[in-house]
């Protein structure tokens, strides 16, 4: 039997190109956990608006300065203002070969931007969207309870084996403000209004695809990898794959 190496699955890994990706899904589908498990397979980096807001902020830059403002009054920040943010990252080494965008573009009008930033030369944005049934997330989050240093449990598919007491440190098990149904529930609407243009602007352009989130995380990992390398062999000839 051989032992030498896998080298040419490792050489088309390294030869794949994922480019930009818009990594969508509804609160608690798990999207946080495959963007760490897609930046670690293809080295990329994930961007996120409400990083770049902190960091530009922080950092007291030009874009900081006029979003400070706006956020201090708890008002939007304006698309150009946010365009600007996202086109200053984007012009890092980092994002060469690809990122996961998160929470941007959340608008037509965002998205429409992007595509004109980027241009014909680049690697077009490819939209996937992890899709779990409505009545599963909300076990997912109601059904959430946590200790006071942090252990997570669900009292549907992860109990602890007291009742309302952590396996680890005996402590009382608590729900979340935000984990309540009427929580969930406007959350849900939100995300649904926020991403339904931005999902159509995809899918008309054949940049869109849906993958199934209720399996387990490598499953849903391999789907969305799949995937990825679909919806890239649909792309103009600039698209490497």
């Amino acid at each position: 039997m051989s032992t030498q190496p896998n080298t040419t699955a490792s050489s088309e890994a390294a030869a794949f190109e994922p480019g930009p990706i818009l990594l969508l899904g509804a609160p608690g589908v798990g999207k946080g956990t495959q963007a760490k498990l897609l930046m670690a397979e293809f080295g990329i980096p994930q961007i996120s608006t409400g990083d770049l807001l902190r960091d530009h902020r922080t950092r007291q830059t030009s874009l900081g300065l006029l979003a400070e403002p706006l956020l201090s009054a708890g008002k939007l920040v304006p698309d150009d203002l946010v365009n600007e943010m996202v086109k200053e990252r984007l012009s890092r080494p980092d994002c060469a070969r690809g990122y996961i965008l998160d929470g941007y573009p959340r608008t037509l009008a965002q998205a429409d931007w992007l595509d004109s930033y980027l241009g014909s030369a680049a690697l077009p944005v490819v939209a996937i969207l992890i899709s779990v049934p409505y009545d599963d997330l909300l076990k997912r989050i109601t059904g959430r309870r946590i200790c006071a240093q942090g252990h997570i449990y669900n009292i549907h598919s992860q109990p602890p084996q007291v009742s309302g007491i952590c396996d680890i440190d005996g402590t009382e098990l608590g729900q979340r403000k935000d984990d309540s149904e009427s929580v969930f529930s406007h959350r849900m609407e939100v995300f649904a209004a926020d991403t339904a243009p931005v999902v159509e602007h995809y899918r008309t352009q054949g940049r869109f695809a849906e993958v199934n989130g209720s399996h387990s995380v490598d499953s849903v990992t391999s789907s969305i990898q799949s995937t990825l390398r679909h919806l890239r062999l649909q792309q103009s000839p600039v698209g490497k794959v």
